[in-house]
């Protein structure tokens, strides 16, 4: 069984809990009442050091200094949810994209709308991979496993979004 590293970071949007391989490869972050997030299990291993990058790198995102993450990512999923994970990846900072549109960039049908929503919500990457970029096809903002709350706020501090 491969041990699995975990810290906390505290954070504008609540506390975040990172979780990363022995290669030290980002595979969550999640925060308090996410839907489907992670929580620390027994045989986890408490350990800060394997998340200085993401650390930084997320204090930076956090005071509007940093616009794209580099981080070793890996997450788990089938072969569509990582076809729609990797397009999630290549929606700007500042920018929102449909449900719709994501189906269209992974070359899916029309109907599979509901599909990529639900491998949206299943995205174990919070943030760094910006699921909070997708909004509804009439600019709602619809469904975020963290909250409503805050993928408004995500989408105010990028600028894609006035506070609403």
């Amino acid at each position: 069984m491969t041990t699995v590293y975990y810290t906390r970071l505290d954070a504008p949007v609540g506390p975040l809990l990172l979780t990363a391989d022995p290669d030290g490869t980002l595979t969550s972050l999640s925060v308090p009442g996410q839907k489907g997030g992670r929580t620390v299990q027994d045989g986890w291993r408490h350990d800060p050091s394997p998340f200085r990058a993401a650390a930084d790198q997320l204090a930076a995102y956090f005071a509007g200094e940093l616009k794209e993450f580099r981080l070793p990512l890996r997450a788990d999923g089938t072969e569509f949810r990582q076809r729609v994970w990797a397009a999630l990846d290549e929606v700007p900072y500042g920018a929102t994209v449909t449900y719709g549109e994501i189906a269209a960039r992974i070359g899916a049908q029309r109907m599979a709308v509901r599909a990529v929503g639900g491998a949206i919500g299943a995205n174990p990457l919070l943030i760094v991979r910006p699921c909070h970029r997708v909004i509804g096809a009439n600019g709602a903002m619809t469904g975020y496993a963290g909250g409503l709350e805050r993928k408004v706020w995500l989408l105010t501090l990028e600028g894609a979004v006035t506070g609403r």
